[in-house]
């Protein structure tokens, strides 16, 4: 059974950034594509950031994600990566990362194969 489990968050000062990891396993083959969802406080909704394609390690982020978020993979420990710029209060949310079906530009769209439990962020000015 392939299990995320992520890891990294915590209380952080706005304006800093912070790097959130997600290990992957039980997966047979892999999964190609990969993504960050967050829920923000009192939205029942979890949004996607956005996404990357592992083999060619393209990315694709929502129109609000672009510019402060970086989403890669290390291939060799199989760990997919979030980094946020530039924090700001309006980051404060529960992080999860997922496997996806497939990844391409249309962020928002992309149907989940598995969640990971979530890691809180929390930005504090």
């Amino acid at each position: 059974q392939a299990q995320l489990i992520e890891s990294g968050g915590g209380s952080v000062q706005a304006g800093g950034s912070v790097r959130l990891s997600c290990v992957a396993s039980g997966y047979a083959s892999g999964r190609d594509s990969m993504g960050w969802f967050r829920q923000l406080p009192g939205k029942g909704r979890r949004e996607e950031i956005g996404c990357i394609y592992i083999p060619d390690k393209r990315t694709f982020f929502s129109d609000s994600a672009k510019g402060r978020f970086t989403i890669s993979h290390d291939n060799v420990k199989k760990v997919l990566y979030l980094q946020i710029d530039s924090l700001n209060a309006d980051d404060t949310a529960v992080y999860y990362c997922a496997g996806l079906y497939d990844c391409d530009s249309k962020v928002g769209t992309h149907s989940v194969t598995d969640w990971g439990q979530g890691t809180q962020v929390t930005v504090s000015s």
